[in-house]
């Protein structure tokens, strides 16, 4: 656990420094956002990538997949405040001879703070995530084990999304959550 502990911290620690640099240099430029996400706004992001490492197992390969849909709720100084609901999985093999195997499939909500930069199409954002995790862990070898665990998750977050249509772009998400990082598809949806 402690491991797994420490690992969150350290890419908290990088979502938050990501996050103030973009602040900081917004505040010198003083210029107002041009961001697809607006207050009242619904986008769908799906995404694959490397999956998040749950409960202190060792991995060899990570494979993850989430997909996440959020609604701008509340203006949030110059970005907009969303909250939604997301789904994902992270699945894994490793050990000498491939006898381990690890899945966790996660629901959870995640809030985010979005925010534009005066370039058409780009939406940036930074957030957190909570939820439930339904952890598998199975090693064959000598012997058979098999263990099931409901497990909280949390999350930190940065992101960033271009559109190329008014409703379609490209996404990309680094931190930890469902996936350490990602690259998908995003629709608005309204």
């Amino acid at each position: 656990m402690k491991k797994n502990y420490s690992y969150c911290k350290k890419n908290l620690f990088v979502s938050v420094i990501l996050l103030s640099g973009f602040l900081i240099v917004d505040a010198q430029t003083n210029k107002s956002p041009v961001t697809p996400m607006r207050k009242g706004s619904v986008l769908l992001n799906a995404g694959v990538g490397i999956g998040a490492e749950y409960n202190d197992h060792y991995y060899k390969r990570d494979f993850g997949t989430k997909l996440a849909v959020e609604w701008g709720l509340w203006q949030g100084g110059p970005g907009v405040i969303t909250l939604g609901p997301e789904i994902g999985a992270s699945f894994s093999n490793g050990g000498h001879h491939n006898d381990y195997h690890v899945r966790t499939i996660i629901a959870g909500i995640r809030s985010a703070w979005h925010y534009g930069w005066r370039v058409k199409g780009l939406d940036t954002y930074g957030g957190f995530s909570t939820g439930i995790g339904f952890h598998h862990y199975q090693y064959r070898n000598d012997h058979d084990y098999d263990e099931n665990k409901v497990i909280p998750v949390f999350g930190a977050f940065v992101g960033a999304s271009y559109f190329v249509t008014p409703t379609f772009g490209f996404n990309a998400e680094a931190g930890y959550d469902i996936t350490n990082f990602q690259v998908g598809i995003v629709f608005k949806l309204k």
